[in-house]
């Protein structure tokens, strides 16, 4: 069973993070992102000022993880993904470069964010939510598809056979 509360990374655009966790139905449509931090605190933190947000593996454990929590060591895919999903390039508000993949469906319309898969999924970030207020520029590379749909059958043969040889069916 999934639990109640997911762990994320929260990135600012100061640069600043937090750690916590984050209820499935986080409030994308509420004016503000709300979530349990480690010590068990409700943070209130405005979308404005949200980057990005990363449901992670693990949550930082020590001093180590203190410069790059998230542990995205790539941001771009180096070759074509192949999952199924929109293959976007984001530039934030920041000028920070982002790749990912993205549900081909509503949600890319009408959420309050974009909810993508990182290029390098056995990093420490599973997914990275980036609301809209942190996209400053957003790219289509590609639509990768999903499993290659039934072809159209072939017409059924007639019976009939040609002749291949042009020969008028005499040897001799």
């Amino acid at each position: 069973m999934a639990s109640a509360r997911k762990p994320v990374i929260v990135r600012k655009f100061s640069r600043d993070w937090f750690a916590g966790y984050v209820s499935a139905e986080f409030g994308q449509s509420k004016p503000e992102l709300e979530f349990l931090d480690l010590t068990g605190r409700v943070v209130r933190m405005g979308w404005e000022q949200v980057k990005w947000m990363c449901y992670v593996r693990a949550l930082p454990a020590g001093p180590a993880d203190q410069a790059d929590p998230e542990r995205m060591v790539r941001r771009r895919f180096s070759l074509r993904p192949r999952t199924a999903g929109l293959w976007m390039r984001l530039t934030l508000q920041d000028g920070d470069e982002l790749e990912g993949l993205a549900a081909n469906d509503r949600s890319l319309v009408d959420g309050a964010g974009l909810l993508l898969t990182p290029p390098d999924t056995r990093s420490n970030t599973q997914r990275i939510y980036v609301p809209r207020q942190a996209i400053q520029t957003l790219d289509v590379l590609s639509l990768i598809g999903a499993a290659s749909r039934k072809r159209a059958e072939s017409p059924e043969p007639t019976g009939e056979q040609r002749d291949l040889f042009g020969g008028d069916g005499d040897s001799g």
